[in-house]
């Protein structure tokens, strides 16, 4: 199938799919006029990088562990692979991290908000609602 093809059954836009294959996690074989060509195989790897997106992993890392997962059903088992455990701790604490600096940030934000709301309240400006 060409590209299109896997797009519409992976939902995936063609645009990621090539930066995909750019990040070598998908190899497409290549037709004699250079087009792309896929096969049921690839749908099934799509599906496991945009698991592996969602876990918050990045492109990087999952082009060094993707063959070290296969698909039973809808999720994703891991299998016995040199340096995938240390992989997958160190996101973790990278993603920990990140959780912690959005925290930060949401407890700032409030404070700022919580003031700007007093000040609204003290002038008689019509209250600011929180989203």
């Amino acid at each position: 199938m060409r590209i299109g093809a896997l797009a519409r059954r992976t939902g995936v836009s063609e645009r990621l799919l090539r930066y995909y294959e750019e990040q070598g996690l998908l190899r497409p074989a290549r037709r004699a006029n250079g087009y792309r060509e896929y096969g049921e195989p690839d749908i099934v790897t799509v599906g496991r990088i945009r698991a592996l997106l969602a876990a918050g992993l990045p492109t990087t890392v999952i082009a060094q562990i993707l063959h070290c997962v296969h698909t039973d059903g809808e999720r994703l088992v891991p299998e016995p692979c040199p340096d995938m455990v240390t992989h997958l701790r160190r996101e973790h604490a990278r993603i920990d991290e990140a959780i912690g600096q959005l925290r930060a940030s949401q407890r700032a934000l409030g404070a700022l908000l919580t003031a700007a709301q007093e000040q609204h309240d003290k002038h008689g400006v019509a209250p600011v609602t929180r989203e």
